[in-house]
């Protein structure tokens, strides 16, 4: 296939990101296919850290062999480029096999990831490849620009690439996965249109409850509570879709578990991070949370966190506090 029709292929589609920002994967290789440079890399992440979000490891499981042809049409399309598949640690014990099978005599690398869920973010994960500190390093210039080695790099998750080898063999059909969990009948991965709302998913996997609940869509841990009367609208984030039975449900349970999760994840970089954090995990394990003093730390996060870190951490906080909890100062 031709490296200009490629694009112009996914541009058509508009396909975003699956990782969760939402960038335009034709711009994306676009920017670094034009980009002035002797060597370049691409890099595959499946690196998967978001706590209930299992569809990149379904995705390997089911369509490998998608996601290396994805893989391979970048290295094609991007001149004097070589590849990583930067992979989480029990997916690169579970699927080296196979992967070394499909990657022989090809520029791909298997790279197990190191360290936690930051280590997925794409300036740590470049950081990580090159065997330095895992913290997230300035942006711009963003890896697009100046990326791994210091080299244009492209960075799509294991999704989008699948999603790439189905456009251009003319198979796309504009659907993306959802990765269902929590009290539902069916829990599982399901390959659906990207354009439907929350609630139609839930009702076509037979997940819609009956009993009164919320969801938590985008992750398991950074992503947003949403009320039933809010399901008309698309998933976003990672296709996560989460359901709590609000009757089984302690909100302060929610609050500790995340602010574990974000207090054990982050790397100390910065202080509005570190110390926001902190000062979270310490009113969620009170059980005490002053709203006024939560509602500062969540401005400060999102304002002035050096990463997206700090900023993914707020919504998750913020609307089970607004929506849910009912005590508080």
């Amino acid at each position: 296939m031709d490296k200009q029709d490629i694009i112009a292929k996914l541009k058509k589609h508009n396909l975003l990101g699956r990782s969760g920002s939402g960038f335009p994967t034709g711009l994306k290789w676009e920017m670094v296919r034009k980009a002035k440079a002797k060597k370049k890399y691409i890099i595959c992440n499946v690196s998967e850290g978001e706590p209930d979000v299992f569809k990149d490891g379904f995705i390997l499981e089911n369509y490998l062999e998608e996601m290396m042809e994805g893989i391979k049409i970048a290295l094609k399309t991007i001149d004097n480029s070589s590849a990583y598949i930067y992979l989480r640690k029990d997916y690169y014990e579970k699927f080296k096999k196979k992967l070394d099978a499909l990657t022989r005599n090809l520029p791909i690398t298997l790279f197990k990831k190191t360290g936690g869920y930051l280590a997925g973010e794409e300036t740590v994960l470049l950081n990580a490849i090159e065997g330095k500190r895992l913290e997230p390093r300035m942006k711009p210039p963003y890896p697009v620009q100046f990326g791994l080695f210091g080299c244009p790099t492209l960075i799509n998750n294991a999704e989008t690439f699948y999603c790439v080898a189905k456009i251009a063999k003319n198979e796309f059909l504009g659907t993306r996965f959802y990765s269902i969990s929590g009290e539902v009948k069916n829990k599982g991965v399901y390959d659906l249109p990207e354009n439907w709302p929350i609630e139609r998913v839930l009702e076509k996997t037979e997940n819609l409850p009956a009993f009164d609940f919320f969801v938590q869509v985008g992750g398991g841990a950074s992503g947003e509570i949403l009320l039933p009367k809010e399901l008309k609208q698309k998933a976003k984030g990672q296709g996560a879709i989460i359901v709590f039975n609000r009757a089984k449900t302690k909100p302060e349970f929610l609050l500790k578990k995340w602010a574990k999760f974000f207090l054990e994840s982050g790397c100390g970089k910065c202080t509005p991070c570190r110390e926001g954090v902190y000062r979270i995990a310490e009113m969620a394990q009170k059980e005490n949370i002053d709203k006024k003093t939560i509602q500062d730390l969540f401005f400060v996060l999102e304002e002035t966190s050096f990463c997206s870190f700090g900023k993914i951490l707020v919504p998750p906080f913020r609307s089970l506090i607004e929506k849910i909890m009912k005590k508080g100062k």
